[in-house]
């Protein structure tokens, strides 16, 4: 009889395409076995009953901000409320920490931090910023997972927005190194122009602030790329894309046969402009939540099959950026902190509309590990790959308040909301990383690298 490291029985397991029951057999990290009734013995067994098991989520947009503002949030616990949400494996953005990772030896440096306090896998993009076009080889070569580009301002000196030249010559060079480059798209021209307009008027609400990043912005950022991308054969992923103007520009794109991609965030399907007005800079983010005919039309454009796949876009502050006396809304900071709350938004919008719970495996993990090169390994139930699964009761719900909210400041959108399920547990690589509101703080996540075939043939 064969001996397992772990056995997860009876679970309701969300495969590729359907839902059904089923046993799994894991050794060394790894999925080895699956059958309706599976036998053989464990080290451990979990019992799963009447739960369904996912595959771990792969959030491939988060900002820890480590190094240099590791009081914004960090590693440690940005790792662990990642865990508590189902998510297995993220990616962290270039941008928030100090230095930025634009260069090999700050890639390496955060890198190494990430190693030593990360619970879950991560895997690091680089930056695509002026005056660094040659440091995105070394980049490349030691492992990113992609290069990030911003359009309009970023909000960080340390990290400046790429101008029309240095996206065209970034744009050449990341084509030539078979990597992905991600697009904040919205229009530094019109954005800037407009804020400068409601500035004169000394107009600061937060329906002023949602007129100057209007729907044309992000349109307009969108076809600019595209066009550069045709210009240099540059494989594009667009990330947190709010619009469907912008988003009938990417279909557009991959109708000509473009290798383009494309990703939205929980917090434009659950939440709207009215919850930008009620709650002020808690909910202000870049682009901003839209209207709630364009919020509909988002998830629409999700139930047809338009989006990719799914990303929290996890960037949070300390306090005082989001301090709720703050009445000029240009001021705070931009950004949603809520990490912890994506697979579970999924979960609910699929029980809201009637979609599949395969549907939301497939945005949360198939198509993230699909695209970014971890497909040999993550983003699927299946033998022989990782065993990355979060485990998810339907019976119960999880409000999310700050006793259960992981991250490192409590602000968030998302605190009082309701979901209508709760994650009971996390593995990665078999290892449990959390379990009925206890992150497991011991286990330690792997560093990611993905060095792809032309890049490893020219070393």
């Amino acid at each position: 009889m064969s001996v397992y490291d772990l056995i997860i029985r009876n679970g309701l397991v969300v495969f590729p395409g359907e839902v059904r029951k089923a046993d799994l057999a894991i050794r060394d990290g790894v999925i080895v076995k699956i059958e309706y009734r599976l036998d053989g013995k464990a080290i451990q067994e979990y019992e799963a009953d009447g739960q369904y098991v996912f595959p771990g989520m792969i959030d491939v947009h988060v900002h820890f901000s480590e190094p240099g503002r590791v009081h914004w949030e960090g590693f440690e616990t940005g790792s662990q409320m990642m865990a508590a949400g189902g998510c297995t494996t993220y990616f962290d953005m270039p941008l928030n920490g100090i230095p930025s990772t634009i260069h090999r030896e700050s890639l390496l440096e955060k890198g190494k931090i990430g190693e030593g306090k990360s619970i879950i896998d991560f895997g690091l993009w680089g930056g695509l910023v002026p005056g660094n076009v040659d440091d995105l080889e070394a980049l490349a070569k030691s492992g990113v997972i992609g290069f990030k580009a911003f359009l309009s301002a970023t909000g960080n000196e340390e990290f400046e927005r790429a101008d029309d030249f240095t996206l065209l010559h970034g744009m050449k060079k990341i084509a030539e190194l078979g990597k992905v480059l991600a697009l904040h798209a919205e229009s530094d021209p019109i954005t800037r122009w407009l804020k400068q307009e409601k500035e004169k008027g000394g107009l600061f609400s937060a329906d002023d602030y949602a007129a100057t990043r209007p729907v044309q912005a992000e349109a307009e950022a969108v076809e600019r790329a595209i066009a550069y991308a045709e210009l240099t054969g540059c494989p594009l992923h667009f990330v947190h894309i709010s619009s469907c103007s912008a988003l009938d520009k990417i279909e557009a794109a991959k109708k000509r046969g473009m290798d383009v991609t494309v990703e939205t965030c929980p917090h434009y399907l659950l939440f709207s402009q009215d919850d930008l007005v009620e709650k002020g800079a808690v909910a202000k983010c870049a682009p901003p939540l839209r209207a709630s005919e364009e919020q509909e039309k988002l998830i629409s454009c999700l139930i047809e099959g338009k989006f990719d796949m799914i990303s929290s876009d996890h960037s949070p502050c300390p306090y005082e950026l989001k301090d709720p006396a703050i009445h000029n809304l240009f001021e705070a900071w931009g950004g949603i902190s809520g990490g912890q709350f994506s697979l579970m938004s999924m979960i609910e919008l699929a029980q809201s509309y009637g979609i599949p719970l395969y549907k939301v495996a497939e945005w949360t993990a198939l198509r993230p590990a699909e695209r970014f090169g971890l497909s040999s390994r993550k983003g699927k139930i299946m033998e022989g790959l990782d065993a990355d699964l979060a485990i998810v009761s339907l019976e119960g719900n999880h409000e999310a308040v700050e006793l259960n909210f992981f991250a490192k400041h409590k602000q968030s959108i998302y605190i009082g909301h309701t979901f209508p399920c709760q994650i009971t547990a996390t593995f990665s690589r078999g290892k449990m990383v959390y379990r009925n509101g206890e992150p497991f703080k011991s286990v330690h996540g792997e560093w990611i690298k993905v060095i792809d075939s032309c890049i490893a043939a020219n070393n």
